[in-house]
Formats: structure tokens, sequence, C-alpha cells
């Protein structure tokens, strides 16, 4: 059986869910508006990682614009709001960037998540997240969702290949 840090080896791409896992799945309704709060390590290392030349997608069931542009601000490759099927919107993805299952890593935290999980070369979850999930995860961080569990998974993986800590790391 191949160990995780074996996998992280082989990853140029990066996918994450939101609610749950760049959040902590805390949703505040004020004025019929959605609020959310996400850690700025996270945001850190999402800038970090496409500037090291990372490919990085988010792929979620919710619609929230302003999580759109803070994600895209970040670097994010791309932004799938109202991912319903994540498989369909994984699969369209991979082809279009032409990329193999085992060079992408995806974070979820819930049940829509675990068909892409299934996949990957590299399933990753928060502390926090669901049995389901937690029982196809190749690796379970330490971190609960929106408490740098995004963080931990990118440093983990450019730690891994050589690529943290350099000097692009003093740019933000």
């Amino acid at each position: 059986m191949i160990s995780y840090k074996e996998r992280l080896n082989h990853i140029t791409t990066f996918m994450f869910d939101v609610d749950g896992v760049l959040t902590d799945g805390s949703i505040l309704l004020i004025n019929n508006d959605v609020i959310r709060s996400m850690d700025a390590k996270d945001g850190y290392a999402l800038q970090y990682a496409s500037k090291m030349g990372y490919k990085i997608f988010i792929v979620t069931g919710g619609k929230s614009h302003d999580v759109k542009d803070r994600l895209e601000g970040l670097g994010v490759t791309e932004v799938h709001l109202s991912s319903h099927t994540k498989l369909a919107v994984y699969n369209d993805i991979k082809e279009r960037h032409q990329l193999i299952d085992k060079e992408i890593a995806y974070m979820g935290d819930d049940i829509p998540d675990y068909p892409v999980m299934k996949t990957v070369g590299l399933a990753a979850c928060p502390q926090d997240a669901v049995p389901e999930i937690k029982a196809i995860a190749h690796y379970q961080s330490p971190k609960n969702g929106g408490k740098n569990c995004v963080r931990d998974i990118i440093e983990q993986t450019l730690r891994v290949q050589g690529k943290w800590f350099t000097e692009k790391a003093f740019e933000w």
C-alpha cells in the first residue's frame, strides 16, 4: 500500500470543497446574506501554491460569488459554484487540463465529496469530516475545516517536493 507521503510526490493539482474545508461549515445569515469565514493562513497557502505553479480548483455546491471572487484573487485556477455532481465537474476539469488522477489531491469533508475522493491520487479530509469520508481518506489532517487543514495539505505537499519556503514565500 502506498503511503500518503509517497502520494504527495506526484501532486501537481489541488482541489478543495468550500463549506467544511475552507470554512468551518458555519453559515451566518444576516439580512438574507450568507456570511462565511475563511482563515488567512489557508489563503496564504493557496496563493503560494499558485505562484509555485500548482493548479488549484474549487468544487463547491455553494453559490457565493463573494467566495469565488476571494479565491480567484488568491490565484485559484477555477472556481466551480453550484457543483451538485462533483464527479462530473472533476472529470471535466481533468479532461480540459489534461490531468491524471494520481496528480490530483482533493480535500472534502462530506458525502457529496465521496465519488471524487474515491478517484483521486490523494484523498484528504479535515479532522472533523464525516465518518464516511474519513474511512476513504488517504490522509486526515489534524486540523478542522476552516482551521488550516488546507494549508496543512498544501504545505506538506510542497515540503515533500522541496518547494516550501522558497524566495517566493516572501511575496504576497
